[in-house]
């Protein structure tokens, strides 16, 4: 009698472990793996703090963006220093303008430039690959032999040249930075496209009569969501970089708006006024978003990865 109770025991708890297997998707494993991960975590804090800076930040601004203080004006040395009682907090800029505003619009405005940029480049990028993987033969070798002579033009030189033919306008900024960016992702795309492409579930769309189209779409890109969500983590950063390297030529984003390239641009040349917050501040958010960024991307990696699982 009490073997028979202990074997009714261990199999409730076969088959507690079983459910609990069987309950767990690919999805909540991954999330379980990236929840562990601390230095994922505490990136994915910083980046959310610095969100919620931008949203919330304006609220306790006292002085615009774009409005002048005359009292700080002349003043060489001190140059509208960090101060709560004058309303700014991150001081002023070479201009009179309040720091604090302009790091939040900054702020604000790089982001914008990598997500954006980014979503045009896994957009394109994917699309062009999985077409490419798919279809195979001569128009998989004809695309992929025009990504590589894309590839050997220098990527930088190709964005200063559109920003220079078609304006340095904001929306330049994000098509261009997104549209020179997706070589690297189609070729990551086409690679994972050709080791799926033979499976069961394509041959099966096949035989029943689904269009090429709607198999890349609803079966062979579905199945590539990790991948494509880790890379296209990775590409923010160094979207933010590009801007920034930009701007701080002068020839991204242009005033009134600004940008953590701009701002750090600014502030280097009034250091040697002794005047280090007009580059300290824009230069911290730059720093912990990076970091914090190149950090998920990381964890997302590990999370998500095949021979992880």
């Amino acid at each position: 009698m009490i073997v028979d109770q202990k074997k009714m025991e261990n199999l409730a708890d076969n088959l507690m472990a079983a459910e609990e297997v069987q309950g767990r998707s690919l999805w909540a494993d991954a999330a379980r793996r990236f929840s562990h991960n601390k230095a994922a975590i505490g990136g994915l804090v910083t980046l959310t703090l610095v969100v919620l800076f931008t949203l919330i930040g304006p609220s306790f601004a006292q002085w615009s963006n774009e409005e002048i203080d005359w009292a700080v004006l002349g003043q060489v040395k001190t140059m509208g220093a960090p101060s709560i009682e004058s309303g700014h907090y991150f001081g002023t800029d070479e201009l009179g303008r309040d720091l604090y505003s302009r790091v939040i619009q900054g702020t604000s405005i790089s982001l914008m430039v990598g997500v954006i940029g980014s979503f045009v480049a896994v957009v394109v990028g994917t699309l062009y690959g999985a077409i490419a993987g798919y279809v195979g033969g001569r128009v998989d070798n004809f695309m992929m032999r025009l990504v590589d002579i894309f590839m050997s033009i220098p990527y930088m030189f190709v964005l200063i040249l559109l920003l220079v033919i078609f304006g340095r306008s904001l929306n330049m900024l994000f098509i261009g930075i997104g549209l020179i960016s997706w070589f690297d992702m189609s070729r990551i795309v086409r690679g994972q496209t050709l080791s799926i492409k033979n499976k069961e579930f394509i041959e099966a769309a096949v035989a029943a009569g689904v269009s090429n189209f709607t198999i890349i779409m609803r079966h062979i890109v579905p199945n590539l969501v990790g991948i494509v969500i880790v890379y296209a983590s990775l590409l923010v950063p160094g979207f933010i970089l590009a801007e920034s390297f930009i701007s701080f030529l002068g020839l991204g984003v242009q005033e009134p708006n600004t940008s953590w390239g701009a701002l750090i641009s600014e502030g280097a040349r009034t250091m040697q006024y002794g005047t280090l917050w007009q580059i300290g501040f824009p230069l911290f958010f730059f720093t912990i978003t990076l970091f914090s960024m190149f950090f998920i991307g990381d964890g997302l990696r590990d999370a998500l990865d095949p021979k992880d699982r």
